[in-house]
């Protein structure tokens, strides 16, 4: 299991966070990048639940099964339901509150690797994971912000 928390400081708006976050649209991968189109599909969609497959191909192709979870204040909350790589209950949360600058947000990254490949990934994203999910919610969210200030 790899568990850890990284704090991002972003010009983005929490409602700029908490739309990026939630946007469940066919343009999902185009804001966040790092999501693979191939995998990415939309289930089900509720009032504060959200059920979606997404994943990566690169470097190796990962996906899951998520169930997204937006009932509570300030944190969203994203659990696996099935993986190619990670346990159910494996999750990532976010939790969002407003700064001077924009956005204090906090991620917490639960991950239990499923199989041999899921596995070295997880214990990779130990070492790495802090520095890798920092700096790409950071420039994510920052260039939304910039984008929509620009707008």
């Amino acid at each position: 299991m790899a568990k850890f928390v990284v704090s991002v400081e972003t010009l983005a708006t929490p409602e700029q966070v908490r739309a990026a976050l939630l946007d469940f649209t066919p343009a999902r991968p185009d804001v966040w990048p790092g999501l693979a189109r191939e995998f990415y599909e939309v289930y089900e969609i509720g009032d504060r639940t959200a059920v979606i497959r997404e994943g990566s191909s690169k470097p190796s192709k990962v996906w899951a099964r998520e169930r997204y979870d937006w009932s509570k204040p300030g944190i969203i909350r994203w659990t696996v339901e099935e993986s190619n790589f990670c346990n159910p209950g494996s999750y990532v949360e976010a939790r969002i509150a407003p700064s001077d600058t924009g956005s204090h947000v906090e991620v917490e990254w639960n991950r239990t690797g499923s199989t041999r490949s899921g596995k070295m990934m997880v214990a990779f994203m130990k070492v790495a994971g802090p520095k890798i999910i920092g700096s790409y919610m950071r420039k994510t969210l920052d260039g939304l912000a910039r984008a929509s200030n620009a707008a």
